[in-house]
């Protein structure tokens, strides 16, 4: 485990040494002062300390971040801090591209929140008994060498057996044989001998192993797997699954004690089947862990009140801690969706059968009664185990359809009786909603349509229904009472947190809001509320997607964690996942925490999970955050494939990201996103302006900002790496050029053949 590095015992916080006035501290001085107080917390403190004022400012910002790009210090929410040393002995990774002359390891084991991982010189002489090559796993002695900026180096003690990562390419052949052109631009290509291709053909999307051959350890790749046509959709989402290491293979010990599973029965349930529970989801779904159910509230005392039911699949009844599905589930973290497949977290049998609530089937349930009042505000809440029976399936299109005055067959008869009592109950939700004022960033999310050969047909954006937003009304309200409940009863939790924006993108997000004469309050402390106001003026000056996607810029990650920070978001001060449990780990631990805190069967939370859960929250976050980077790919791949044979198209887009290297352009019809080189803008030299998200160029003043309407030409498209090349068609705004430095002549490179002048 990680240990902080050595200091000098002393009587009490040690004043760090002091720059001349006027003068920047140095890199070891930095070091010190956040080595030796702890009352440095952050950026100001720092600054505070060594007296950084006026012009000091930009250049002490950029030696912080330096030392932050460097891994020497790390950010964590508000706090920052000395970057964590490496223990004295540890495991070692050597990549497989290292030099066999110089070799370099990385930590095998590290957490993100760190820093970034530190690069590790790996010692080796005459007199070594352990000489490791590219590609090896090494236990190593570790020597930091200076104790106020690590410069790590190790000594082998022992060559381990490495799970070997999985490289994935596409095999070209050419007049020398085969190579191999990897799908992580990481990877360097490779050498296929033509006796390693097996049955591989030009073209194939390829699993292969690295082998090191020679004096010089040249890596060699031998095809293990022909995985399918790279024009395939399938294979294109098995480029993300296996590139991104996401356990897709269930083992037979998972789908033994999948299929030995019995279906539930009455005994220590209570027996719900006559509540007319009913399912509402996509048209194409194919699991049901949900259910709903409203009607008012008969109590005198709640006049105009309502009962609301939600029912959640109870999956802990037949993944218990410590089975195969157990492990199998925990290791996935998540179900993973991808446009013509999923990778589910649990198999078929406890997903689609055991625990989907079928129409007409029973089935066991955990479910929440909420009773709110006319105001919209829960009164109170109970949790029942249960047996169910769904009364209906529907679509959220036909639910719609129905209350809007055009029901079907199937919705005309549930509407009276179910659907209009539940509209009812979320409109008076609504008012509580209202009043709590989460951030309304709605967003447009596109969804890819694919033929029957896997490529793609269309994309569109679904449209957004009253019938969405009242399950998600609903199932927020499940959520928030699973966390009270479980707080009520000092039971441990995962929480879902989302912090609030620090104070750098705050700051950030302000300097761009002032260029667009959009005022913002200057306090530190801001509410989601906050944010609506801003939105809705962008709304009024028509610049909301230029605002919109700063906001979403300025927003933290949501996680899951076992101490509770509240989800800035939903403006929440309590909130966990529970309605979810056939395709998160998260609610299956909520569901488990309940069982257990409210003594509903021997089949809850084990005090090995309970103490377990920080490591729980830290593993099935990285596993969401690897499964939305998955979903994302292949859409990048998709896009990317689909427009190919589009080379010289003319699109209009956006301007959805702006860098010292150039424009990122998202187009308006699919959303595809592509990148323009700054060296190709136009006959000027443009220079990046944070604080204003734009190039501006330095005698012209011609300015490009984030959310600009751009045209642009397709110049390439490459579908296996997911990347689109552009041309910028449109003139920018008219503009100022940008003030503290003298414009600069136009670079030969900024009037290349690709720029608007040479058109």
């Amino acid at each position: 485990m990680a240990k902080t590095p050595k200091t000098k015992k002393s009587s009490g916080p040690r004043r760090p040494r002091l720059p001349a006035a006027g003068d920047l501290p140095s890199r070891e001085q930095l070091l010190e002062a956040l080595a030796q107080q702890d009352d440095i917390k952050g950026k100001r403190d720092l600054a505070k300390v060594f007296g950084i004022r006026g012009d000091l400012r930009r250049p002490f910002k950029a030696m912080l971040a330096e030392l932050e790009a460097e891994g020497v210090i790390t950010r964590t929410r508000k706090t920052l801090r000395r970057t964590a040393a490496l223990p004295a002995v540890t495991v070692l990774d050597i990549p497989a591209d290292a030099d066999p002359d110089d070799l370099h390891a990385f930590p095998a084991q590290w957490n993100p929140e760190e820093g970034e991982m530190p690069r590790i010189r790996v010692l080796v002489d005459a007199k070594s008994r352990v000489v490791p090559a590219p590609g090896d796993r090494i236990l190593a002695r570790i020597d930091a060498g200076d104790d106020i900026v690590p410069d790590y180096s190790a000594r082998p003690m022992k060559v381990l057996d490495k799970p070997r990562r999985a490289h994935i390419g596409i095999v070209r052949m050419d007049n020398e044989g085969a190579r191999l052109l990897p799908v992580d631009r990481k990877q360097k290509e490779m050498r296929i001998p033509l006796g390693d291709l097996g049955a591989a053909e030009d073209g194939d999307l390829v699993e292969v192993e690295v082998r090191l051959s020679g004096r010089l350890m040249i890596p060699r790749a031998r095809v293990t797997a022909v995985i399918g046509n790279p024009k395939s959709e399938g294979a294109v989402s098995l480029i993300a699954i296996h590139n991104l290491e996401i356990p897709h293979i269930f083992p037979a010990s998972v789908i033994r004690e999948a299929d030995a599973a019995p279906e539930a029965s009455l005994k220590g349930r209570e027996d719900w089947r006559d509540l007319p529970l009913i399912t509402i989801d996509p048209a194409d779904a194919k699991d049901h862990d949900d259910a709903v159910h409203a009607a008012e509230d008969e109590d005198e005392n709640n006049p105009g009140g309502h009962v609301v039911t939600v029912a959640i699949a109870d999956v802990a009844a037949y993944v218990r801690p410590g089975t195969a599905l157990d492990r199998e589930a925990y290791l996935r973290g998540n179900s993973v969706y991808f446009p013509d497949r999923v990778v589910p977290m649990l198999p078929e049998r406890i997903s689609n059968d055991l625990c989907s609530l079928k129409q007409g089937e029973a089935r066991p349930a955990l479910a929440a009664r909420m009773v709110f009042g006319a105001d919209g505000r829960k009164r109170s809440h109970s949790f029942h185990r249960i047996l169910m029976r769904s009364a209906a399936k529907l679509s959220y299109q036909q639910a719609q359809a129905a209350i809007d005055g055009h029901p079907d067959d199937q919705a005309g008869p549930l509407l009276e009786p179910i659907l209009k009592p539940l509209w009812a109950a979320y409109r008076a939700m609504g008012k509580a909603r209202d009043q709590r004022a989460p951030l309304d960033l709605d967003l447009p999310e596109r969804k890819i349509l694919l033929d029957d050969q896997g490529m793609v047909r269309d994309i569109r954006i679904p449209e957004r229904l009253d019938a969405h937003r009242l399950i998600e009304e609903m199932m927020i309200a499940a959520n928030v009472a699973a966390a009270e409940t479980l707080e009520r009863k000092q039971s441990e939790l995962l929480y879902r947190v989302h912090d609030e924006p620090s104070a750098e993108k705050l700051q950030a997000l302000r300097d761009f809001l002032g260029s667009l004469d959009i005022a913002v309050k200057k306090s530190d402390s801001v509410r989601a509320a906050d944010f609506n106001g801003i939105l809705g003026q962008a709304r009024k000056a028509g610049n909301i997607e230029q605002v919109s996607e700063m906001v979403l810029r300025s927003q933290a990650q949501a996680e899951y964690a076992a101490e509770n920070y509240g989800h800035f978001g939903l403006n929440l001060d309590r909130y966990a996942h529970f309605t979810s449990p056939i395709r998160r780990y998260a609610d299956l631990i909520a569901h488990r925490a309940l069982i257990r805190a409210l003594d509903l069967g021997k089949d809850g939370l084990t005090d090995e999970e309970a103490a377990k859960l920080p490591g729980i929250a830290q593993h099935i976050s990285a596993t969401e955050r690897r499964a939305m980077l998955a979903e994302r790919e292949t859409s990048d791949r998709l896009l990317a494939q689909y427009l190919a044979d589009r080379i010289g198209a003319r699109f209009d887009g956006r301007i959805s990201g702006v860098t010292r290297s150039g424009l990122f352009i998202r187009l308006s019809e699919t959303g595809a996103d592509g990148f323009i080189p700054a060296s190709t803008l136009g006959q000027d030299y443009y220079r990046y302006v944070e604080e204003r998200q734009a190039m501006i160029g330095e005698r012209s003043g011609e300015t490009f900002t984030l959310g600009d309407r751009v045209e642009v030409r397709l110049l390439e498209a490459a579908p296996i790496a997911g990347a689109l090349l552009f041309e910028l068609l449109s003139e920018g705004r008219r503009g100022n050029p940008p003030s503290g430095r003298r414009p600069r002549k136009p670079s030969f490179r900024s009037l290349g053949s690709k720029g608007r002048g040479k058109r």
